[in-house]
């Protein structure tokens, strides 16, 4: 079986490095998929899951928080803004970041500060989102 290798680092160090016969990406257009071969692209991710398929059919799930995502034939390079294995998420956490930015919002005193806090809320959204799945699929 073909695959491609998979680099996911974030500015809190590296998260990822492997073998994958998939990887599904949340890209600003919607999720992409690459395939090992894939065409080179070079495109900007927006805040959700990110879930490399390995060769044994298992998947291994991420949330990340923006960032760029470089596409070569054998080698898919995620450069996340924040990145988090699936295991590692924190609910408790993730909803006081929620509450946090719900607060920064109500508080913004400039176009700014508003538009910070719509871009926190949405990540935090997003994370929520992410925790839905995870448990879903444990279930």
């Amino acid at each position: 079986m073909a695959t491609i290798h998979v680099d996911i680092v974030s500015a809190e160090g590296d998260l990822h490095h492997g073998e994958a016969a998939m990887v599904f990406a949340p890209a600003e257009e919607g999720e992409v998929g690459i395939a090992p071969r894939h065409a080179p692209l070079l495109t900007r991710l927006k805040p959700g899951a990110l879930r490399v398929k390995q060769e044994d059919g298992t998947e291994l799930s991420f949330f990340v928080g923006g960032g760029i995502l470089e596409v070569q034939p054998h080698l898919v390079t995620v450069l996340a803004d924040t990145a988090i294995r699936a295991k590692d998420v924190d609910e408790a956490a993730a909803e006081q970041a929620r509450q946090r930015a719900q607060e920064a919002m109500s508080k913004a005193k400039s176009d700014l500060d508003l538009a910070r806090a719509q871009a926190e809320l949405a990540q935090a959204a997003a994370l929520a989102h992410f925790l839905e799945k995870i448990k879903k699929a444990t279930r």
